[in-house]
């Protein structure tokens, strides 16, 4: 239960409102739509200019606002992209839904989480605990934190996510396997891939997040690799075993769709 609502004018209020107990930042409000007996106090960030799409160089830089239908429209989405957000959520909630938010509260059903741990998407966190250095994460010595995705989603940091980074200069492929076109994927598989032959392919479909497969050079080894990530993946949407093959098949058609589109 929503019983006390701010709109900060700035980030630096923002941040010194969400440092409160009991109290979340309002973006689309597709989740805090939901029922709750806790009362809770909101934070709308509407007003912070966080809604913006830039191309930077190789980078596309969405603000943590940006919807995910907006960025499903934007020219600069890519393809791979955009097959996964139409998964994602219906188009009601893809127009309230942002970014940010998706990532924040997601699962291992996400199909936008698994496309963008396959990009090797950066996360910037504002006003989070400066834990994460190296191969975690990079502090600026302030109050920002920028993430590597498969960095964040296991720690889920306290902290204001204002900003993703998505590389460009990459060809990407998304395939999956669904009971039915409206729901979630049962095994869902995003491939990225460099011009330097670097390759990262992620898969999805159970847990609490998407699962890295692979982070190499090798591109055929994605077939097992595809396999040992669903190792563990048994749950009441199917075995391990049928998600190993299923994972491997996938992986295998997500190189075939980059080969046939140099």
């Amino acid at each position: 239960m929503i019983t006390t609502y701010h709109r900060p004018q700035t980030l630096e209020e923002a941040l010194t409102l969400l440092s409160r107990p009991n109290t979340v930042p309002l973006g689309g409000g597709t989740l805090l739509s939901h029922p709750s007996p806790d009362p809770i106090s909101v934070v709308d960030l509407q007003a912070l200019g966080l809604n913006a799409i830039k191309k930077q160089g190789n980078n596309l830089e969405l603000g943590a606002t940006v919807t995910l239908q907006q960025l499903l429209e934007s020219e600069y989405c890519p393809p791979a992209l955009k097959t996964a957000i139409k998964l994602e959520a219906p188009l009601n909630l893809r127009n309230s839904a942002t970014v940010a938010g998706t990532l924040a509260a997601c699962n291992g059903r996400s199909t936008f989480a698994c496309a963008l741990l396959a990009f090797d998407a950066k996360l910037t966190v504002e006003g989070g605990r400066l834990t994460v250095d190296g191969e975690g994460g990079t502090s600026n010595g302030q109050r920002s934190t920028v993430y590597g995705l498969g960095d964040f989603l296991p720690l889920r940091p306290r902290g204001l996510i204002t900003q993703i980074t998505i590389p460009l200069n990459a060809q990407s492929a998304f395939e999956y396997v669904a009971r039915t076109p409206s729901d979630k994927p049962i095994v869902c598989a995003a491939l990225t891939q460099w011009n330097s032959g670097r390759a990262r392919l992620a898969v999805g479909g159970w847990g609490k997040s998407p699962t890295l497969a692979m982070d190499g050079t090798e591109a055929e080894g994605l077939e097992p690799a595809a396999r040992n990530a669903c190792h563990e993946a048994t749950d009441e949407g199917g075995s391990a075993e049928y998600r190993m093959d299923v994972a491997a098949t996938l992986a295998k058609r997500c190189l075939e769709n980059l080969g046939a589109n140099p």
